[in-house]
């Protein structure tokens, strides 16, 4: 497996965006005082804040990002990153496990939209409707460092498309990369024709998260989706 060198600036994850909807919770209480009630209640079982309180034993609380104050300013990203490392799917992703996230991102945004449609698509076929509009919202984020690659190791079973042969593989190949001291590992895209994407296995090496542009996706009846930005 071969090591690149990046020095990369504003590389693409995308994140389904919530805050233009109302609140969950709130058509349950009726006023404010309430609602703030009820999202105390609803912390407690966040997985990023207990990960952030040192009661996740997948994930040493050290390791996560902190608030850190500069000329008053509270500094962007950091709820995002810790996020990434402590919320995961039901039998992990590609290159991580359920029990700790990872940060995923792509070079080009072609290629961030089809792995996160991918995702979506699966889940709408589970409930057959495929009937839905989602906003994503662009986290734009810099590497440097040496990272392995497996660009050119197209038959490597981790890239297979089939999530049954390709997770274990890649599981795998992370958690041992890791063991070996790697912050993360470059690799074709699955889901997008010549796309690259970075996966990340240590906050600590994700720099200078900002906020980037907004799309829509939406499906109307079919797989197929269309892209509007907002």
């Amino acid at each position: 497996m071969k090591t690149t060198t990046l020095c990369e600036r504003g590389l693409i994850r995308l994140i389904p965006a919530t805050y233009h909807k109302p609140p969950t919770l709130r058509g349950l209480v009726d006023t404010d005082a309430e609602a703030a009630l009820l999202a105390e209640v609803e912390a407690m079982t966040s997985g990023r804040l207990i990960a952030e309180a040192g009661r996740n034993r997948h994930l040493d609380s050290r390791e996560l990002a902190w608030q850190r104050r500069n000329n008053d300013m509270r500094v962007y990203g950091v709820s995002h990153i810790n996020a990434a490392f402590t919320y995961t799917r039901t039998g992990g992703s590609r290159f991580n496990s359920e029990a700790r996230g990872a940060w995923y991102c792509a070079w080009t945004l072609p290629t961030a939209i089809d792995e996160v449609a991918f995702h979506k698509v699966r889940e709408l076929a589970y409930v057959n409707v495929f009937k839905d509009k989602t906003r994503y919202v662009e986290l734009l984020a810099d590497f440097i460092g040496e990272f392995p690659d497996i660009t050119d190791e197209a038959d490597s079973p981790c890239l297979s498309p089939d999530a049954n042969i390709g997770y274990p593989a890649g599981q795998k190949l992370a958690l041992d990369l890791q063991r070996e001291g790697a912050r993360g590992l470059i690799y074709p895209s699955v889901r997008h024709p010549d796309g690259q994407c970075l996966v990340v296995f240590s906050p600590s090496a994700i720099q200078n998260v900002r906020p980037g542009a907004q799309w829509d996706l939406e499906w109307d009846g079919s797989p197929e989706f269309t892209m509007v930005g907002v």
